[in-house]
């Protein structure tokens, strides 16, 4: 009977522990908010495995690769899938270094227009703030659109296998799909924090277990119908109507860059996480090489179950991996993987409303958007920006009229790269420059090899937004235009419009929501003392 009551008194305690590490974690990182200029609005319940599992899932890499395969088929074929994919994720890694960066020295959901404006001269600094938040609110919104309207080419393409080609929906039939999606995501993502940590984790389970799933039937199932080893990485053909296979191969960088996107998520959610300083790093860090790697593996597989590009090219089927499916595991086989792919692309959307949504109500927060008193309210009962969840939904829902162009998926990927990568490259191009002494590192810091590494990052995505804005083809007409051009003008034209105008006499950047006696008295010591009186 003792030894019984000795191991209960020592759970108890262990679970005292356990709840004071986190009670004081928790506390610190609200005090660095604090020093940031925000009070506290969010419950962290994110922990830091639910964190990574948020910035892996976001990119959701089997879905993803299935939606972008044919930039690879088009500009290069087997050269194109798997070193068009493998060159852009080196470069990534750069960008994603220096974000790392940055997010762990400023972890506030704010994000990188918060980091433009604390690393630009002061004169410049609002202007810096509001150009960088424009361009993520835009690439976050889009990339919602485009993930939701790629699901909903996948379920299109499941219908048409799974009634051998006798019902292939219109492009006004998959608009009302991908309107449904985007409302359920709403609900979805109306969730409370708890809801939505937990479900991250499932969300990880599905998208891993997927991807293994894929790679290995591809390559048992097609037993010796498989080109060669040479061919599988050397073969190149350019599918594309341009006709310098040097610039073909550059436009097959569109799928990895458009699948390596939403990993500042981690950064938009660190006031919702617990050691977001050091939890937001890893998190970027460890979602882009999982993400890079698995990816490249899913396409080594695929470069060597096609035996005929231009027979995969030619398929009625919305999106060509669902005719390599169908080609390798039958019909059955491939309705079996193809739904796991739905499901994984589903549950990617509804993790980008959640960072999209995150990124709106901060910007609104620091009034930058019309509206924003609205958009910034949090409910009272998920304790969730709920508003801002739906702003992003009927957004994404206006951007997806460009479905109904033959290059809806590339305008809409070329839209939410230039829009984010632009906002990732400002805040890394002030931090090597212009913020190099006002910089204060956090828990992890690149040290000498902030600049040289900032100067890469910079260099890769300025060559790659004047890339995202050419047109798939040499020849250009209404119908096959690269509309990415009018998203991001018209977005520019009214931010800078908007700018000028109005905003430049009366936005200052981020805005405290915390008075600065009150951000010293919430210090992390003083903090702990109060807790433990």
């Amino acid at each position: 009977m003792e030894k019984h009551e000795y191991q209960k008194d020592t759970t108890q305690t262990d679970v005292h522990v356990v709840r004071d590490v986190n009670g004081s974690l928790i506390r610190l990182d609200d005090a660095k908010l604090a020093e940031l200029g925000y009070r506290s609005e969010f419950r962290r319940e994110f922990s830091l495995l639910e964190t990574v599992a948020f910035a892996f899932s976001i990119m959701g890499v089997i879905a993803s690769v299935s939606s972008t395969l044919s930039f690879g088929l088009v500009n290069g074929g087997h050269v194109g899938m798997v070193f068009g994919w493998l060159i852009p994720c080196f470069f990534v890694m750069f960008v994603a270094l220096s974000m790392a960066e940055l997010a762990s020295a400023m972890p506030t959901s704010a994000g990188l227009y918060y980091f433009s404006a604390k690393l630009a001269p002061r004169r410049y600094a609002p202007l810096a703030s509001w150009i960088t938040g424009w361009a993520n609110v835009t690439g976050q919104t889009t990339l919602v659109c485009g993930i939701d309207f790629t699901c909903a080419q996948m379920i299109t393409t499941a219908i048409a296998v799974n009634t051998d080609g006798r019902v292939v929906l219109s492009a006004g039939a998959t608009y009302g799909i991908l309107l449904a999606i985007l409302f359920s995501h709403g609900i979805v993502c109306s969730a409370a924090t708890r809801v939505l940590a937990r479900l991250n984790l499932f969300y990880v389970f599905i998208t891993v277990g997927t991807t293994i799933a894929a790679i290995i039937s591809l390559l048992v199932v097609s037993g010796d119908n498989k080109v060669s080893t040479k061919d599988a990485f050397t073969l190149y053909e350019n599918n594309s109507g341009w006709s310098t296979n040097g610039w073909a191969f550059v436009l097959a960088f569109t799928a990895p860059m458009w699948t390596l996107t939403g990993y500042d998520s981690a950064a938009h959610i660190s006031e919702e996480t617990a050691g977001a300083a050091r939890a937001a790093p890893i998190a970027i860090l460890v979602g882009v090489s999982a993400t890079a790697s698995l990816g490249w593996l899913l396409l080594i597989a695929t470069s060597f179950v096609i035996t005929s590009v231009t027979d995969i090219l030619s398929s009625e089927l919305p999106l060509p991996m669902g005719q390599v499916f169908l080609n390798v595991l039958g019909k059955k086989g491939m309705l079996a993987i193809w739904s796991l792919i739905i499901i994984v692309q589903y549950v990617t959307g509804a993790a980008q409303g959640v960072d999209a949504s995150r990124v709106v109500f901060a910007f609104a927060r620091d009034h930058a958007l019309p509206g924003s008193r609205l958009w910034k309210r949090m409910n009272r009962h998920t304790q969730t920006p709920v508003n801002a969840v739906w702003f992003v939904m009927a957004v994404a829902a206006i951007c997806g009229l460009v479905g109904f162009s033959a290059t809806a998926l590339t305008s809409l990927a070329g839209s939410s790269v230039i829009g984010l990568y632009t906002s990732y490259a400002t805040p890394i191009f002030l931090r090597i420059t212009s913020g190099r002494e006002l910089f204060e590192p956090g828990p992890f810091s690149l040290g000498k090899w902030s600049v040289p590494i900032g100067a890469v990052a910079v260099s890769w995505v300025s060559f790659v937004v004047i890339m995202l804005f050419f047109p798939p083809g040499s020849n250009i007409s209404s119908q096959d235009m690269n509309y990415s051009v009018v998203i991001i003008m018209g977005v520019f034209i009214f931010a800078t419009a908007s700018w000028i105008l109005s905003a430049r006499k009366w936005f200052n950047g981020p805005v405290r929501t915390i008075d600065e006696e009150e951000s010293k008295s919430t210090t992390p010591v003083e903090k702990d003392s109060r807790s433990s009186e």
